[in-house]
């Protein structure tokens, strides 16, 4: 079992059910430096993943029993978001575009070259590094939204909208000085040092983790 959400250096998995392949492949990327994890299956993959926040998956898109198409399938709607690297058969233009519409970060044509190898995981792993902060900044900030009163959750929606405190007063029906102390309350909460500060929090709680190429 491979376990700890927090690495710092990236780690790759590779599922291919040809040793050869996976020999290659492991064989380029430990040249790079990375560490990684090889599986023949897609079930052994599963049974064994842990999520971790700097990583990526090197998919290859036939293998027995299930295939890469559906373990991608399987590892999305469990709320796995590292970049998967599609690994498929040269002119398999189907299975890319199948791949690609299930969440797949990017795809690779058999025979795998270094270069290209090394270029795509590289940019995925730089993804996976920003989603990793992006996935902690949208839980801290879903947290802290959570703190309002559902009169200072509407105040905060009419900041975001740009609303001055005079017309969020009027809107509501409440004086200005209430306005400022429910702002004064809202800032505290969400721990907000300025109203720029105010606006990325509250982006950041609204925003959605689950898409793959964020």
């Amino acid at each position: 079992m491979h376990s700890g959400p927090t690495r710092t250096q990236p780690l790759i998995y590779v599922v291919d059910d040809d040793c050869i392949i996976r020999d290659v492949l492991r064989d380029f990327l430990e040249g790079e430096g990375l560490s990684v994890v090889e599986y023949g299956t897609g079930e052994a993959f599963l049974s064994d993943y842990t999520s971790v926040g700097n990583a990526c998956l090197l998919l290859d898109s036939r293998l027995p029993g299930m295939n890469g198409l559906e373990l991608l399938q399987d590892f999305r709607s469990s709320g796995h978001t590292i970049p998967v690297i599609m690994i498929t058969g040269h002119g398999d233009v189907t299975m890319a575009v199948e791949a690609m519409k299930a969440g797949a970060w990017d795809f690779l044509e058999k025979p795998v070259t270094r270069r290209r190898l090394i270029a795509c995981v590289e940019t995925a792993v730089k993804a996976s590094r920003r989603r990793a902060t992006f996935e902690t900044e949208h839980r801290s900030a879903v947290e802290r939204i959570a703190r309002l009163t559902p009169r200072q959750s509407d105040i905060m929606a009419m900041i975001m909208s740009g609303h001055p405190n005079k017309n969020i007063a009027a809107d509501l029906g409440i004086s200005q000085r209430t306005v400022e102390n429910h702002r004064a309350s809202i800032m505290k909460k969400l721990q907000a040092r300025s109203l720029p500060d105010l606006v990325r929090i509250a982006t950041s709680g609204i925003a959605d983790p689950s898409n793959p190429h964020m």
